[in-house]
């Protein structure tokens, strides 16, 4: 006989594999890949089939978290339906770790139970990894364009912000050096793909592109709403930007590709404030021994 605590332990997984399961139906329904939407049905087929196998025990329907299922569909209409899925199971699956005496139970008295787990922990995992997406495809034109955009005008608006002490110059100086940056940037990448016979170069100049330039007006968006004198804020708050954005894009690509977020995050932040550091020092010292008074 199986006791009323544990009831409620699979009643929260009819839950978590009923919010999985429609959450998965949705987003197939905008998914053009007949591949990708074979794979997202095949996984929704299996949570109903684990649903099933804890209702045997409950004897009860359990409903779908709504809220939940709409926020995994907007994340995937944002960011992707693989950063979706997979940001999905890690928290959805977080709540089937129970401590070992309840896991332990649960294996003693519901027989399905390791076949479940198992499925969910490993045969999930690799239908997962077979989704084909766009965007992911071209993550390492991104990860170039986003982390060049970061050490490089980082530490030019670093420099420029001590060297001119004018918010309107900084500005003028840093447009100009980003949207030459961003095009050269995107030429780089097209030549290097083309030359590796990449049919796809173009869209991976793209991709660069657009990293590096949403980054370059995000740093020097500071410096273009503060007072012409607030050049000492700016800098802080472009500073504060730069972790910001290098956390954001580190967590997404840590879900997506199942990589380290601390060992990117760090490597990453480290390099982009070393070398802000740097520039800061060299524009003060260009300031100081050249004589320029602007």
């Amino acid at each position: 006989m199986i006791d009323g605590s544990l009831i409620e332990t699979l009643k929260r997984l009819q839950v978590a594999e009923i919010t999985e399961r429609l959450t998965y139906l949705k987003i197939a329904k905008y998914i053009k890949n007949d591949a990708n939407r074979a794979t997202l049905l095949k996984i929704a087929d299996e949570e109903k089939k684990h649903y099933d196998i804890w209702k045997k025990y409950t004897g009860v329907d359990m409903p779908a978290s709504k809220l939940q299922v709409f926020y995994y569909s907007f994340m995937a209409k944002l960011f992707g339906f693989t950063f979706a899925i997979k940001l999905m199971e890690k928290m959805l699956n977080s709540k089937h770790l129970y401590d070992s005496k309840t896991q332990q139970i649960l294996l003693e008295q519901v027989p399905e139970t390791l076949s479940v787990f198992n499925d969910e922990i490993e045969h999930e995992k690799e239908l997962i990894n077979l989704l084909d997406e766009e965007r992911l495809q071209y993550v390492g034109s991104m990860v170039l364009g986003l982390n060049d955009a970061l050490v490089e005008f980082t530490g030019s608006l670093a420099g420029y912000t001590f060297a001119m002490q004018s918010n309107k110059l900084i500005s003028l100086a840093g447009l100009i050096t980003g949207i030459s940056a961003t095009l050269s940037m995107s030429a780089s990448e097209f030549l290097s793909s083309r030359s590796e016979g990449d049919k796809s170069s173009l869209k991976a100049a793209t991709y660069t592109g657009i990293a590096y330039f949403i980054t370059v007006v995000l740093l020097i968006l500071p410096y273009l709403i503060l007072p012409e004198k607030s050049y000492g804020l700016a800098l802080g708050i472009m500073l504060i930007m730069v972790i910001v954005i290098i956390a954001a894009f580190n967590y997404y690509i840590s879900i997506a590709k199942d990589l380290s977020f601390k060992k990117q995050f760090g490597e990453m932040a480290g390099i982009s404030l070393s070398v802000a550091a740097v520039s800061f020092v060299i524009g003060l010292l260009v300031k100081k021994f050249l004589g320029i008074d602007i």
